[in-house]
């Protein structure tokens, strides 16, 4: 909640930051900026500082690193100077592209997890979801007319999603795809990615305890301080997938070096014929999966939840539970489309539970 007694606004308007009168700490107050147009969603970093000027500084920081991801990253517009995602997919087939070394460390990342989850998370899927993105855009822009891609199209897209026809050099730091009808989408792990990377960043910039949420990807680090000025973890909400219940949050975690990203079904999606369509396709069937609301991961790395939430989102509560408990330091929330949940063996030491 924020209780500005002074508020600065810089980059004519899009960063704003604001003290926070409540749970300061000995020698040190507590800020809040915020901006909005970084990774097509909102952005909020909370930390500690002895000054504003001080914070700011901080938060500037941390725009500008997310800034730089944001335009690397991206896979629909081009800038000056930057080769980036959108690059690599307009010269495939024809040529590899020199890209910075935050793709190529992106890219192996994401060939890391396709392995981790048997393909569940695959940033080779670029052509079935851009016939997806398509679809959902026209959608959203004239409801009355709005239509699913055709089955068949699906398929003959999906046939150019080979993660290994994605071929890095990093030693000439150049990405080649050489299927000339594949593409990338990087939108399952690129905000979680980034986010852990500006996290390390800013710790190392001198900013011992904070927290960063792009979008609901959520990266803490060190810790708060409670109304009495004691050092207690930093508190998470867990977002009810159901935006119509009165019980805005399902749980309050807490959380010191970890991060929570949530996927849900309430995130994006259009309406056809009365039936709604989200964003989070299915490798299996090439259609939204249908297994849950909502899928919470929690664990260090934010890249890692990020991926592993697309991921366990796509697989029978089974599976995803299988694979969660075999992996140390990582827990889960299920939440069923009943509104029933379940979760990992861990998961109630974050929230008390």
């Amino acid at each position: 909640m924020k209780m500005g007694r002074r508020t600065a606004a810089f980059l004519a308007g899009v960063l704003t930051v604001s003290m926070l009168l409540s749970c300061s700490g000995p020698g040190e107050k507590r800020y809040e900026a915020s901006f909005l147009e970084l990774f097509d969603t909102a952005s909020v970093v909370v930390g500690y500082a002895k000054s504003e000027d001080d914070f700011t500084k901080y938060s500037q920081k941390v725009y500008d690193e997310l800034k730089v991801y944001n335009e690397l990253f991206d896979i629909y517009n081009d800038y000056d100077g930057i080769n980036n995602i959108k690059t690599i997919n307009d010269n495939a087939g024809i040529k590899p592209v020199k890209v910075d070394k935050k793709i190529i460390d992106l890219l192996s990342f994401s060939e890391e997890m396709y392995e981790k989850t048997d393909g569940k998370v695959n940033v080779a899927f670029g052509a079935v979801l851009s016939l997806w993105h398509d679809h959902r855009e026209a959608g959203l822009n004239n409801p009355g007319r709005a239509t699913l891609p055709d089955y068949e199209e699906l398929k003959k897209q999906n046939e150019h999603t080979n993660i290994e026809d994605m071929i890095i050099d990093k030693n000439a730091s150049t990405v080649y795809l050489q299927d000339g009808s594949m593409s990338l989408d990087v939108g399952a792990i690129a905000k979680g990615y980034a986010v852990e990377q500006v996290s390390r960043f800013i710790q190392k910039e001198g900013m011992k305890n904070g927290m960063i949420s792009v979008g609901g990807n959520v990266r803490t680090f060190g810790e708060k301080y409670d109304e009495k000025g004691k050092r207690v973890p930093w508190t998470v909400g867990i977002q009810n997938p159901d935006t119509s219940s009165d019980r805005k949050s399902l749980y309050d975690l807490h959380l010191s070096g970890y991060s929570l990203v949530t996927s849900g079904v309430y995130e994006r999606y259009y309406v056809v014929d009365g039936k709604h369509y989200h964003h989070i396709i299915d490798p299996e069937t090439l259609m939204p999966a249908k297994y849950f609301l909502s899928i919470s991961i929690v664990c260090k790395d934010s890249g890692m939840a990020d991926a592993l939430s697309t991921a366990v989102f796509n697989m029978p509560y089974e599976e995803g539970s299988k694979m969660v408990e075999g992996l140390k330091g990582v827990e889960a929330l299920w939440v069923f489309p009943d509104s029933t949940m379940k979760y990992s063996s861990g998961f109630e030491k974050w929230c008390g539970l």
